[in-house]
């Protein structure tokens, strides 16, 4: 797992203990457990997450998800399955991004 810096670099003067439990903590030692699951499956469930909020950070872990091995199947499929439990709206909006993220 490479070390996320995302919360020193957006907020780090701003807020530094928010940013150094996002960098440290989610994903120095959360993120790092891969012994107890793997980051493709972490990443599933985050993104999976992100998507029934309906947050901006969907597109930053679709992103992360596509380093971890998630596949463009694997992300339509997620998708596909909570557009009827989150809403269509909302598939609609991940599904574009992830359409520009797995565009290769």
């Amino acid at each position: 797992m490479e070390k996320q810096t995302a919360g020193r670099d957006n907020l780090g003067e701003f807020a530094p203990q928010f940013a150094a439990l996002n960098d440290d903590v989610l994903f120095g030692e959360v993120w790092a457990r891969e012994s107890q699951m793997s980051p493709h499956d972490r990443s599933l469930i985050t993104v999976a997450s992100l998507m029934t909020q309906g947050v901006p950070q969907l597109e930053a872990h679709l992103n992360i998800a596509k380093k971890n091995g998630v596949t463009k199947e694997e992300i339509v499929e997620l998708i596909t399955h909570l557009a009827f439990y989150t809403g269509w709206p909302k598939a609609w909006s991940a599904f574009n991004l992830a359409k520009e993220i797995y565009q290769d």
